[in-house]
């Protein structure tokens, strides 16, 4: 019998504001950091970085794509890929490319997007079939043929905090339109592309509740992937965000709760001058909280208090330094926005090859001597 129960109590605990028996961690990470750990740490090829380090919450995506087509290969010579997606999208993958490279979009007007009809959100393939989707299978890797969401939910179920996922509007309509297609289009007409975001809201709490249902009582929570910013501020004026994004963002919030779920919101970036309406739609929590964006935990801590918890903040320029003392500081000192709970510690973003496993290791190491309750920081506590 695993121990997903003490894992799942943890984190809700820390959510809650309620001190666990220690601080919870969470984790993404990039391939080639697992590529890294692999070779490393000599571990076989079916490594899974949240057993070896007996993470506490792992976090799985549905197929979100508007149409339920699959991915589509036009091309792949090993070093580069091309493929379509249920998103309309065309994507190129290159080997020496970090990240994927959008080629094309097939809803690029605004006639397009109003055209545009979305399968299902509660069709019973996205959750109990294994049909490849563009979350999923396009991201720093190519990932074709997974299993499918339930299969990778009861995967974790019994070991871990299960999460599952879903986009915001934004996160939707970029991967739909493009970025800078969809930014000018906000500028150019934002009433008519408030009532493309409207639809795309619904079609979201669709989601948050196909995956609920789906998963029979096994998730605790939602992640809310949402980018809307970047290091010196949003992409957009914070009024339209409130005006068109945050009533949908209360929609898929409200869908969560309605499902007894958390809910913890992935924005990249710096997106601070909206946090307040963020806690008003209903988000428990906030992540990545990107350090070279700004951000710093203890300080948001000081700031929010109870009202608001936190996911993340790790800083990953100071983990990639691999300085055993450095690391050591950056993490017992965030560790004091975990007092009174509120805190899952976590990367600022995503684990990079830059840092060594063995300073992953490392940061494991200190939570679980440092991050018990009650906390004793020594030199590094501070009054939060």
């Amino acid at each position: 019998m695993g121990n997903g129960s003490l894992k799942t109590e943890r984190v809700i605990a820390a959510l809650e504001h309620r001190e666990p028996d220690r601080v919870p961690v969470g984790e993404f990470f990039w391939t080639n950091f697992l590529r890294r750990a692999r070779a490393e740490l000599a571990v076989g090829d079916d490594f899974d970085p949240y057993r070896y380090w007996d993470l506490d919450m792992v976090v799985i995506n549905p197929n979100m794509d508007p149409h339920i087509t699959g991915i589509e290969v036009l091309e792949d010579n090993g070093h580069r890929k091309v493929v379509r997606t249920g998103f309309g999208a065309t994507i190129e993958r290159r080997s020496t490319y970090p990240m994927p490279n959008f080629l094309d979009f097939e809803t690029k007007s605004y006639e397009q997007a109003e055209a545009l009809e979305f399968d299902d959100p509660k069709d019973a393939r996205r959750y109990f079939e294994a049909i490849d989707d563009q979350i999923n299978s396009v991201a720093d890797e190519l990932n074709l043929g997974l299993p499918c969401y339930l299969e990778r939910v009861n995967a974790y179920a019994e070991d871990f905090c299960v999460f599952g996922s879903v986009c915001d509007p934004h996160e939707m309509i970029w991967r739909i339109m493009g970025t800078e297609n969809v930014l000018i289009k906000l500028a150019e007409e934002p009433e008519r592309m408030a009532k493309f975001i409207e639809r795309l809201g619904e079609f979201l709490a669709g989601i948050v509740e196909g995956q609920a249902a789906a998963a029979q009582g096994k998730l605790s929570g939602m992640y809310i992937w949402g980018d809307i910013a970047y290091d010196h501020g949003m992409f957009f004026s914070p009024d339209y965000w409130r005006q068109v994004y945050k009533p949908q963002l209360k929609r898929i919030c409200d869908a969560a709760h309605k499902a007894g779920l958390k809910t913890i919101y992935h924005g990249c970036g710096n997106a601070a001058e909206v946090f307040e309406d963020m806690i008003e739609t209903g988000v428990d929590a906030y992540n990545p909280l990107e350090a070279k964006a700004g951000l710093d935990v203890v300080d948001l801590k000081r700031q929010f208090g109870r009202r608001w918890a936190f996911n993340g903040n790790i800083d990953v320029r100071v983990l990639a330094t691999n300085d055993r003392e450095k690391v050591r500081r950056e993490v017992l000192t965030k560790l004091n926005a975990a007092k009174g709970g509120g805190f899952i510690l976590q990367s600022d973003h995503s684990v990079p090859d830059n840092v060594d496993p063995a300073t992953y290791d490392y940061m494991i190491e200190l939570v679980r001597r440092y991050g018990k309750y009650p906390l004793d920081l020594g030199e590094y506590d501070e009054d939060v």
